[in-house]
């Protein structure tokens, strides 16, 4: 590609160590397809896109020095962050050298920053069709489990609000450990062997969930009767789990690698051309992914990367994602995106058993949730009959 001046730089915080970094791994790949494809269009304002690594070793403290490191180096916005306690650590040092972040992962809503644009699902883009699928074919009763930390704890909150509004009860809620020992989850196992027929609902992440979906699966649970649900649970954490244990299990998010889309097609070729034939991708790294993207045509549209200028060219054009087509809300800074349900068939691969027929707005604050799901065109919406 022909150069024209110094690169345009951006940093990436996707964790390569750590708890979470069975997922974030994924993320980092994703990011980098972006920026590989990108610079083989012809990069940026005819200058090379160049990328800044780091391993922020899914800690919030190093989270943070990373992100200052970065930025120091000359990244002109940050991609990256999976838990929200590392997403809290950055925002304030983006905030104050007037930068961005792009988040990719899905979280529990409430917020606004104006130096973050949100990629992932954001509360009613995932919860409330999870809530709907659960209670119409699981019955209801439910236990959580979830990791100690800020996600879990706000994500619960809502999915029992969620599940309340529809006659389902939660029966326990129990946290442990982010990187919990085996004595903790032999704890859980058998609190859940006494709960009864429950269905859970986990909030796990990382090594720690599929240490405990593995442990559920030795234990014998009835994965049809009695599924592990999660907003987290993807393709990445299948892999290293293993396909027979997986099988039964519920996901809820605005992409799977199943996706049947000529976009979604193209992506999984040139990943997995990339980073190999068995290389998972979930809904996280198909986030980290179009959001390089968004940022790139963004800075095409606004001949800069200063932060105002892209930020206010964002919501001015829609992406073929992977999922399908998406784009950034103007007043939320989070993004329009296709809900969907699936459940971990044979050989571990998801198979979509509920969908929105149309990207869904973000409604972090959850506004309308609860006004939508009853009605008739909210049935047309996500696709049950």
């Amino acid at each position: 590609m022909a150069s024209h001046g110094a690169p345009v730089t951006i940093g990436i915080l996707f964790s390569t160590t750590g708890v979470t970094a069975v997922l974030e791994r994924a993320q980092r790949q994703a990011a980098m397809l972006a920026v590989k494809q990108i610079n083989s269009e012809g990069g940026l304002l005819g200058r090379e896109l160049l990328l800044l690594d780091s391993d922020p070793a899914s800690s919030p403290a190093r989270s943070k020095t990373e992100a200052e490191r970065l930025l120091d180096a000359g990244a002109e916005a940050l991609f990256g962050c999976y838990m929200s306690s590392t997403r809290k650590a950055v925002l304030p040092v983006v905030e104050a050298r007037n930068s961005l972040l792009f988040y990719p992962t899905l979280y529990e809503g409430f917020e606004y920053a104006p130096c973050c644009i949100y990629s992932g699902a954001a509360p009613n883009q995932n919860a409330g069709m999870l809530a709907d699928y659960l209670t119409e074919t699981h019955g209801d009763s439910y236990f959580f489990v979830g990791s100690n930390y800020v996600y879990p704890y706000e994500s619960n909150r809502i999915m029992r609000d969620l599940l309340s509004n529809r006659g389902a009860k939660v029966v326990d809620e129990v946290y442990i450990s982010l990187n919990p020992s085996d004595e903790e989850i032999a704890k859980v196992i058998a609190t859940l062997k006494n709960a009864g027929p429950v269905v859970v609902f986990s909030t796990l992440v990382g090594d720690g969930a599929v240490r405990f979906y593995r442990a559920y699966d030795r234990a014998g649970f009835d994965r049809h009767a009695q599924p592990i649900a999660s907003l987290t649970f993807g393709e990445p954490e299948i892999h290293a789990l293993g396909n027979d244990a997986a099988t039964g299990h519920i996901k809820a998010a605005p992409y799977f690698s199943v996706v049947d889309t000529a976009a979604n097609k193209a992506f999984i070729h040139a990943y997995q051309d990339s980073f190999g034939p068995d290389s998972p991708v979930s809904a996280e790294a198909e986030a980290a992914y179009f959001q390089v993207r968004l940022f790139a045509e963004a800075v095409r549209r606004a001949g800069t990367t200063d932060r105002m200028s892209v930020v206010k060219a964002l919501p001015t054009f829609s992406f073929e994602a992977p999922q399908g087509t998406v784009r950034v809300d103007a007043v939320t800074h989070h993004t329009h995106l296709w809900p969907r349900v699936a459940v971990v068939g044979e050989g571990g691969k998801f198979q979509i058993v509920r969908e929105a027929t149309e990207p869904v707005a973000p409604d972090p604050y959850l506004v309308e949730l609860e006004k939508r799901p009853r009605d008739d065109a909210s049935d047309a919406v996500y696709g049950r009959s």
